[in-house]
């Protein structure tokens, strides 16, 4: 019986660029001014894209940003806050409402991922909200933080469902470790079939847990 889930944030409970494009204003303008010619504008653009929905570090090594332009982005980023309440996506409200224990495990920036989760209003939702920052020392990724949840609440893997959009983060971390996953289908995200389960949203993930108990 499922009695615990392990949520992402971005793209699971609200949309990365909710916030809207001038959020990451100050990395494009870092980016546009150490680049020099050595990158065309096609390709930074697509990169800028990218950084939506996908890991600075993978954007920056996967479009070939030269150390500066990286280094002036990773400082741009370390600065960014969300000013201001979001939303989050239209059926946020269903959260509370899951018989579950629930906690929340999100990876990026330490000051934008903590300034998104209070604009939410997010943290009494859940047991516990773990940031793996990638800005600080010691960075963990999910797999180690779902062990950590696991052992500490004396939870077996049948117990516990993962929830998120990512097939290479939570979903792989999830698999990894014998946990039923569930792909969050949220607008822009491609199907995997390496996810035990999807669905569109909060609600049917609340029939899911119905059907499964």
């Amino acid at each position: 019986m499922i009695t615990t889930i392990i949520f992402d944030l971005d793209n699971c409970l609200c949309a990365a660029d909710e916030a809207g494009t001038r959020l990451l204003a100050p990395v494009a303008e870092a980016v546009r001014n150490t680049n020099n010619g050595r990158l065309p504008d096609a390709i930074l653009e697509r990169a800028l894209a990218d950084c939506w929905r996908l890991p600075f570090d993978w954007v920056a090594s996967t479009y070939g940003f030269p150390e500066d332009m990286r280094s002036a982005a990773w400082s741009a980023y370390t600065r960014l806050e969300v000013e201001g309440p979001l939303r989050g996506y239209r059926d946020l409200h269903l959260l509370r409402e899951l018989p579950v224990r629930r906690f929340l495990v999100t990876s990026g920036f330490r000051r934008l991922q903590q300034s998104k989760i209070r604009a939410l209003g997010l943290e009494p939702c859940f047991t516990s909200v773990h940031i793996d920052a990638i800005d600080e020392p010691g960075i963990k990724g999910k797999r180690p933080i779902f062990e950590e949840i696991l052992q500490l609440h004396a939870l077996r893997p049948d117990e516990v469902l993962v929830v998120g959009d990512s097939p290479e983060s939570e979903i792989a971390a999830g698999n990894s470790l014998g946990l039923a996953t569930v792909q969050i289908l949220r607008p822009g995200v491609r199907r995997s079939e390496d996810a035990s389960h999807h669905v569109h949203g909060l609600a049917e993930l609340e029939r899911l847990l119905g059907s499964a108990g």
